[in-house]
């Protein structure tokens, strides 16, 4: 496992999400049209706005844990079990702090 490339596609997806997040604030931060049919929709586009948002803001968060764990020495490890993530998983999701189990585990609990 490279850790530099995986430190820095990780950090580069950060920096994607950022940049996102940022256009979804300027976007949010506008006035809404006087229009009553256009506010209408805009505010449904807003709605779907925050969702995207709430998203990106769970996805930096996983980002950052997955930094730090690449720092610590515990990035490809499970943070419930501690087995091996596995290569294939972590290809898909580079910031899963969960191994295949426990992550179905997680999921069916919610």
């Amino acid at each position: 496992m490279n850790t530099t490339t995986i430190k820095s596609d990780l950090e580069n997806k950060r920096l994607g999400i950022e940049r996102r997040l940022a256009a979804i604030e300027r976007d949010l931060g506008r006035q809404l049209d006087a229009d009553s049919a256009d506010r209408a929709i805009e505010t449904e586009n807003d709605e779907v706005l925050i969702g995207m948002e709430r998203s990106g803001r769970e996805e930096l968060k996983a980002i950052s844990s997955a930094l730090d764990r690449l720092e610590n020495g515990s990035y490809g490890r499970c943070v419930l079990c501690g087995a091996e993530v596995g290569a294939a998983r972590l290809e898909a999701l580079p910031f899963t702090p969960f191994c295949l189990e426990c992550a179905k585990t997680t999921a069916d609990q919610h």
